[in-house]
C-alpha cells in the first residue's frame, strides 16, 4: 500500500510572506476564524514548534485561493520601476488578481505557464527553511502583454530543451535547475520545479549553493552533481 506523504508545514511567518500579509494578521485570521467572512473558517494548526503554530501549507493555500474572486475585469497596474521586485502576493495584485495567492497557484499547478522568478531568497531557519520568490515588474509586464486570458498564452514559446548533462562529471560541481531536471529525467524545468515544491525530491530540499555573478541567474538554487544523482537513484528504486 502506498504511504501517505507527510504534509508540508508552514508557520505564520512563511504564510505571511507568501500572502503579502504580516505574521500577526495570519494569527488573527486563525484566532478570529469564527468571525471572518471567507465562507469557511481558517484551518486548524496541524502541529506546533515550541509555542509557534504550524499549519498544513496545502490547506492554508486552498483557503486563500477561495477567499476572493479570481481577477478584476479591468485593471490598470500601478506605476513601478521595471527593476522593482515583487513577491508572489504583490505580483498577483499588480496583475489585477483579487486573490493574492493567484501567482502561487499558477506556479504550483501550471508548470511553465508563469515565468520563473528573477530572484529566489532563502528564508526561515535551518529547522524550517523556505524560499521567497521575487519577480521583476518588467517580467510581469512582458507576461501580461502576451496573455489573452485563460489557458495557455497565445504565441507563447515552448519550453527550451533541457541541456545534455554528463553523469560522470565532477561530483562536486554545482548544477542548476535545468541540469538537475535533465539528470532526473524530467522533460521540462517546470515539471522538475513542481515536483520539488511538492516534496517529491527530498534530497534536493536543501541546496549546496546559489548562483553568483550569473546575471539573471543570481540567487538561483544549485545542487552538487553527487546530490542530484543520489536523488535520481532514490527515484529509480520507487
Amino acid at each position: 500500500m502506498t504511504s501517505r506523504r507527510e504534509p508540508r508545514l508552514a508557520d505564520a511567518a512563511e504564510i505571511a510572506a507568501e500572502q503579502g500579509l504580516t505574521p500577526a494578521r495570519i494569527t488573527s485570521l486563525y484566532t478570529e476564524r469564527a468571525e471572518n467572512t471567507a465562507g469557511t473558517t481558517f484551518p486548524e494548526p496541524a502541529d506546533k514548534r515550541g509555542r509557534a503554530r504550524l499549519w498544513d501549507h496545502a490547506e492554508v493555500t486552498e483557503w486563500f485561493a477561495h477567499r476572493a474572486p479570481a481577477r478584476l475585469a479591468e485593471h490598470a497596474p500601478p506605476s513601478l520601476a521595471p527593476e522593482t521586485l515583487l513577491n508572489a502576493a504583490e505580483a498577483s495584485r499588480y496583475l489585477g488578481y483579487k486573490n493574492s495567492n493567484q501567482v502561487t497557484t499558477f506556479v504550483r499547478d501550471h508548470p511553465g505557464y508563469f515565468p520563473d522568478p528573477d530572484v529566489v531568497d532563502e528564508k526561515g531557519t535551518a529547522e524550517n527553511p523556505y524560499r521567497r520568490k521575487l519577480w521583476k515588474v518588467e517580467t510581469l509586464q512582458a507576461w501580461a502583454a502576451t496573455r489573452p486570458g485563460r489557458g495557455r498564452r497565445a504565441g507563447a514559446k515552448q519550453a527550451p530543451p533541457l541541456p545534455e548533462v554528463p553523469v560522470d562529471g565532477d561530483p562536486e560541481e554545482l548544477l542548476g535547475a535545468s541540469q538537475a531536471a535533465a539528470l532526473l529525467g524530467y522533460k521540462t524545468v517546470g515539471s522538475f520545479s513542481s515536483s520539488l515544491s511538492q516534496g517529491n525530491l527530498p534530497l534536493l530540499k536543501d541546496t549546496d549553493g546559489v548562483a553568483v555573478n550569473a546575471g539573471r541567474q543570481n540567487g538561483r538554487r544549485r545542487w552538487t552533481r553527487r546530490r542530484i544523482l543520489e536523488q535520481a537513484a532514490q527515484r529509480s528504486q520507487k
